[in-house]
């Protein structure tokens, strides 16, 4: 799906108020009644409201749905990435939105820059948008879960991406730099690295067999598994090798002499899959991921290990060892509990996401039809459930409240699509170049 800025320029204070109303409608209505939009909103006025709505629907923020019970609107993708993305912009995270360079089944990658002019990658969750045919076919599923919509899943995926990532990061593990999460969406630092899907051949394939399988029983000494450990959630970087200075007595060395080969480094993306190793189907996602690993080489590297396993029971055996952490008990603490993680994984199990595998990577581009066209039309409402965490909108409406208006000055707007090699590669043109920045966005508007 593509993330097209053009039109936060021209969105006032009044238009977000409504956008949010809607989000917040969304918590217990697929569709959200217009009356309930004005009393949510707070603004006064009927005919302020319904020319917001107006003004949203125009630019596929929100959506009228057909055949509906009553009169009401439906919050799309792209309006809960506008929402995401002012958030962004209200913290002073994002300055501008550059190229996208990855589409996958369940995610939108882009770059994006901050003020400073640092480039960072956007990940933004889409979860629904290939299998939403499974989960009209499992109404019966969705109606008896307050928690099983597209907007509320592909939240708890990238909280769980970020929070895992964190922790991985405070422990050592070599993972993105994770910057900043809201809604659906996360930033994190950009990689200058190729998917290991992409390489052809490496220079001593046995040592980055061994060191992949090292860091799959690493993650298992501190209780995780990753569940989608293959060659598309894996970064190759090159770390040139400082070339050994000579001695001053010795002859300066010639031209032909040839520096030392680069250092690979793996770095893992991709956390949504990620479970625990008390897991009841732990074992089959554990054997999954090394046979994963295994049969890449054999077919890519022509490489075959000598020795059988890691199995299992020796990842438990090491379990807590040199005093590593829990981090399947620290995650759960810090946020992201037993039962989100539940509702998510029953979620992506019903509705078919089982990662990358069989179907196309997050750096591999894919034709998505019918995205937005095949979500769901009915006007049913949803029964009320229990709270659910990570909602932000209700602290931005009180913002207004007390502060007046958003900046709505800050706008972001992005440009072209980008033929990128991967999705965290660097070898696109700058996201602050290629972007219309706020300071552009003035300049245009006086021209």
């Amino acid at each position: 799906m593509k993330l097209d800025t053009r039109a936060m320029r021209y969105l006032t204070s009044e238009d977000w108020r409504v956008l949010t109303a809607v989000e917040m409608g969304s918590k217990n209505h697929e569709v959200v009644p217009t009356p309930l939009i004005a009393q949510i909103s707070g603004l006064r006025g009927g005919s302020g409201v319904h020319k917001c709505i107006s003004s949203l629907a125009k630019v596929n923020l929100i959506a009228k749905v057909k055949n509906a019970k009553y009169d009401g609107y439906r919050l799309t993708y792209g309006g809960l990435d506008y929402l995401a993305l002012h958030t962004y912009l209200k913290r002073k995270e994002l300055y501008s939105v550059g190229n996208q360079i990855g589409v996958g089944k369940e995610s939108d990658i882009f770059v994006v820059a901050d003020s400073h002019g640092t480039q960072h990658v956007l990940k933004v969750h889409r979860l629904g948008r290939i299998s939403f045919r499974t989960v009209k076919a499992n109404r019966d599923y969705l109606r008896n879960r307050s928690s099983g919509s597209w907007m509320y899943m592909s939240r708890l995926a990238a909280l769980k991406e970020f929070t895992f990532m964190k922790a991985l990061r405070e422990n050592g593990f070599p993972v993105p730099v994770p910057i900043a999460q809201s809604r659906h969406t996360i930033v994190m630092s950009l990689i200058d690295a190729f998917p290991l899907r992409q390489i052809s051949s490496v220079p001593d394939p046995a040592s980055l067999y061994a060191e992949l399988i090292d860091m799959i029983l690493q993650l298992a000494s501190f209780g995780l598994i990753h569940g989608d450990f293959n060659e598309f959630n894996i970064l190759i970087r090159e770390d040139q090798a400082p070339t050994p200075q000579p001695p001053s007595t010795s002859p300066q060395p010639t031209s032909t002499s040839t520096p030392p080969p680069p250092t690979l480094t793996p770095i893992l993306i991709d956390f949504p899959q990620m479970l625990s190793i008390d897991h009841a189907n732990a074992e089959m996602y554990f054997d999954r991921d090394v046979n994963c690993i295994k049969r890449f080489f054999e077919r890519r590297f022509h490489f075959t290990s000598n020795e059988p396993g890691p199995f299992y029971a020796d990842a438990r055996k090491g379990l807590g060892r040199k005093g590593s952490k829990r981090l399947d008990v620290e995650v759960q603490a810090t946020g992201f509990s037993k039962k989100m993680a539940k509702e998510l994984e029953a979620y992506m199990r019903d509705v078919g996401v089982d990662g990358d595998r069989g179907g196309l990577g997050e750096g591999e581009k894919e034709s998505m039809s019918g995205s937005e066209d095949e979500e769901d039309e009915d006007g049913e409402d949803r029964e009320d459930g229990e709270d659910r965490e990570g909602f932000e909108e209700e602290d931005e409406l009180e913002e207004e409240n007390e502060n007046g208006e958003h900046d709505g000055g800050q706008q972001l707007d992005g440009t072209q699509k980008a033929q990128g090699d991967g999705p965290y590669r660097v070898g696109q043109k700058s996201a602050r170049r290629d972007s219309l920045t706020v300071s552009q966005l003035a300049n245009d508007d006086k021209t």
